[in-house]
């Protein structure tokens, strides 16, 4: 484990809790899961993969989607956010909702329906391979789709794009030399690197861009074509 991934495991379990808050209650918020789950579009009794799910606040969306004989299956590499993600699950009783520890670049599951990520891509030092990496998770005719944030290229919110830029520099963990000078820069390449990616292996793709142009959603179908052509 390298100075960065501990630190950054460090600093998610620390402020889990808050970050759980954030998740869930940000005005907005709830609008833009439902839009990336839209964009996913998982039928009843699909296994679904969310890689980097914190938490868990898109199971509740991912569960109604599958149910009753579908499984979501959450995949994070951090102890505290997964400790609140499956206090969740125990709560609400879901039988068919599991989160485990793990990679999101080297998933612990191989086979799935569909590959949801949100806010993950501007984490990952290449994207573009994790989508990849997803694609063949998933397999020809299986389905993926990103949530992300971004600086915004909307007449409406780039007057907010330093705002953005400041909380974005606030709230990445310390350590490791993971960011660039300008972390909202490195964040807006690794946004575009995993989306342009999914619009390359995937058809039917779907496109939303929410809160005044600063979050971007993205899902489509692989293409036969597209798995395992280790492209990038």
């Amino acid at each position: 484990m390298t100075d960065g991934t501990a630190a950054t495991q460090a600093f998610y379990s620390r402020y889990a809790t808050v970050y759980d808050l954030v998740a869930r209650r940000t005005p907005g918020v709830t609008d833009l899961r439902e839009s990336v789950v839209a964009a996913l579009d998982p039928q009843p009794g699909d296994t679904v993969v969310e890689m980097g799910c914190g938490t868990g606040a898109n199971f509740p969306h991912l569960r109604e989607r599958v149910a009753p004989s579908g499984t979501v299956v959450g995949v994070d590499f951090t102890p505290g956010v997964l400790d609140v993600a499956r206090d969740r699950i125990e709560r609400e009783g879901w039988e068919n909702v599991h989160a485990v520890r793990g990679d999101a670049t080297r998933p612990p599951l191989r086979e799935a329906d569909a590959v949801l990520a949100t806010f993950v891509s501007g984490m990952l030092a290449d994207p573009a391979a994790a989508v990849r990496t997803w694609a063949d998770v998933v397999g020809p005719g299986g389905r993926l789709a990103l949530g992300d944030l971004g600086r915004s290229t909307s007449p409406l919110g780039r007057p907010l794009n330093a705002v953005f830029a400041g909380l974005v520099r606030a709230t990445t963990p310390p350590g490791g030399g993971r960011w660039t000078e300008s972390p909202a820069a490195l964040l807006d390449e690794r946004l575009v690197a995993a989306h342009s990616e999914l619009e390359r292996l995937c058809t039917g793709v779907r496109r939303d861009v929410r809160a005044l142009g600063f979050a971007r959603v993205r899902g489509g179908t692989v293409r036969a074509d597209a798995v395992g052509d280790g492209s990038g």
